[in-house]
């Protein structure tokens, strides 16, 4: 375990074990279909990779990189667009692939702009869910894991851009980013 972890909350195979059984209910869904996966830079980087390699029907991969964060730990509610899709998502099944949704502006944020873009659904999967921190009216479609309001890392979630290389997901101490 990292020195910076307090404890490891899940752990790889754990993970491995869930993107599974979420690969399969959408395999199922999306079974004769195309859909555009779209994986939101840079926190859902390693889930999306492992998840989209388990998806038996033909897909299209875009990313976005969107923020509502900057350097700290809690969300500003504002949506900046740093990188936008490079395909057109008009008529098109969408799924959205994002690490973490807790207060919830950013996906409802992302969701409308999409939506305003025509597409034929839009779906978000999520590895965790932090929902008692929820501030709007958002659910994921999919969501691996449930968890606490705890500051996590590992498995492509970060502080300040470090500890995403590492293979499952930690709780941070709380002394590395309470100065």
């Amino acid at each position: 375990m990292h020195q910076d972890c307090e404890k490891i909350l899940l752990t790889e195979e754990q993970i491995q074990r869930r993107v599974q059984q979420i690969a399969d209910r959408l395999n199922r869904e999306y079974a004769g279909k195309n859909p555009l996966v779209i994986g939101i830079l840079k926190g859902s980087v390693v889930f999306y990779s492992d998840l989209i390699r388990k998806l038996e029907m033909p897909i299209e991969l875009d990313f976005m990189a969107v923020s509502s964060y900057g350097a700290g730990t809690t969300s500003s509610g504002f949506l900046k667009i740093k990188k936008d899709l490079d395909k057109n998502v008009e008529g098109r099944d969408v799924i959205i692939v994002e690490d973490i949704i807790d207060s919830g502006y950013t996906l409802a944020k992302l969701k409308k702009l999409l939506y305003a873009r025509h597409p034929a659904s839009v779906k978000i999967v999520v590895l965790l869910d932090k929902f008692e921190r929820r501030a709007v009216a958002i659910e994921p479609d999919y969501s691996c894991f449930d968890i606490e309001d705890e500051f996590v890392i590992g498995y492509g979630l970060d502080y300040n851009e470090q500890y995403r290389n590492l293979p499952y997901i930690g709780i941070l101490k709380r002394c590395v980013y309470e100065h």
